[in-house]
């Protein structure tokens, strides 16, 4: 948990750097601008689009409701679900994460991440259905995946995603509280604090999905196969490269550091053994090692919570070609990094957008910021 004296600590370093972070967002190749004027979405978490051919925007708010956008500066929000009914919503609970199927013109199923409206407390993976026009989700289809128990109301990741090979990955946080009080982040016994892979086209044993024969775990006693990595506190925001098929992903911090994390096969990202790249803990004989480190991490001085975003691929702004874009959800910094194995990581100051909820893309590639607050930014070159 984070103590009154820190979060004021933490400000007043904020207030000391702004005008360097200010000096160094002048240097940024791209000015940062409302991507929709029209639209305002209080509590927006997430930004997508849909697998139809079509360029059109869909957004995710905490509350339950899901609207679709035409990509046009002029546009207006459209309702497209509204399931405030079965979600209960605050604090880092509520609708958290959407994923359409790869093939979703054809089958047209979405998939979405949420907290159960009653208790006990707990996390849903569920498949939806859109209406045959492509236009609204029907409530009625919805199909549980998976029921993630939930100890606390906090870290609870949120975010899931097809990954090139067709399977779904959903990332899932320690379970909350501080510290892990119940070691799930090493405990390969449980689902949480984990990044997990599934295939949702191929119900096998009971479950409505099956766990791919390859993932890293499968067959061993007193561990669930699903899983795809460990290790990690409340990965928020993952996405893939389009170009590389890379998995990055924003891991959130403790009380001191925030980390950016290159997710790979059975790698243990070390929480909560370590946060970040420093030790937060003694191991102990059940932590199984080695640990992964951070790609980057920044410590409090910088921001509070990290929130992970995309490599970009886009055309409109060439000087950010390859470079993987992050911010920070308490200060509102976006940087950007040009990753080389081996070589030192520079982020650099792109600019600023209050509470810094998410990152998205469009169907050309091109990356927006979604903010707590309602607005959607996106990047421009600048003049």
């Amino acid at each position: 948990m984070k103590s009154p004296l820190r979060a004021l600590l933490v400000a007043v370093v904020a207030l000391l750097l702004a005008p360097l972070a200010a000096r160094a967002a002048e240097l940024s190749p791209v000015t940062i601008e409302p991507a929709f004027p029209n639209v305002h979405l209080g509590g927006a978490l997430y930004l997508d689009h849909p697998r139809d051919g079509s360029d059109r925007i869909v957004v995710v708010q905490q509350s339950g409701q899901i609207s679709l956008i035409d990509n046009d500066p002029k546009a207006t929000p459209r309702p497209m679900a509204d399931l405030r009914d079965r979600i209960r919503a605050g604090g880092e609970e509520g609708l958290l994460g959407l994923a359409f199927h790869p093939d979703f013109k054809r089958n047209r199923q979405l998939f979405l991440h949420f907290t159960a409206i009653d208790m006990p407390r707990r996390g849903i993976i569920a498949r939806f259905t859109m209406d045959p026009s492509l236009q609204r989700i029907d409530p009625a289809s919805q199909e549980i995946l998976l029921t993630i128990p939930q100890p606390y109301s906090n870290h609870n990741g949120g975010m899931i995603a097809f990954g090139p090979d067709g399977m779904l990955y959903i990332g899932l946080g320690d379970g909350g509280n501080g510290g892990d009080p119940h070691n799930n982040g090493q405990n390969k016994n449980t689902l949480l604090g984990k990044i997990l892979r599934i295939d949702v086209d191929k119900p096998e044993a009971g479950r409505a999905y099956a766990i791919p024969a390859d993932n890293p775990f499968v067959g061993q006693p007193g561990v669930r196969g699903e899983i795809w990595a460990l290790g990690l506190r409340n990965p928020w925001r993952f996405s893939f490269d389009r170009k590389t098929g890379d998995l990055w992903a924003g891991d959130v911090g403790q009380n001191l550091w925030e980390e950016i994390d290159l997710i790979k096969k059975g790698e243990n990202y070390g929480w909560n053994v370590f946060e970040g790249s420093r030790p937060f803990r003694a191991p102990g004989v059940a932590d199984a090692g080695p640990f992964t480190p951070p790609i980057v991490d920044y410590s409090h001085n910088a921001g509070v919570c990290v929130t992970g975003g995309y490599v970009y691929r886009g055309k409109k702004i060439p000087a950010l070609e390859g470079a993987y874009l992050y911010g920070d959800f308490g200060r509102g910094t976006i940087w950007a990094i040009h990753y080389e194995p081996g070589k030192p990581v520079k982020p650099m100051v792109l600019g600023n957008v209050p509470a810094l909820a998410s990152f998205g893309e469009d169907r050309d590639g091109e990356v927006y910021i979604v903010s707590l607050q309602g607005t959607i930014f996106r990047f421009a070159p600048r003049e």
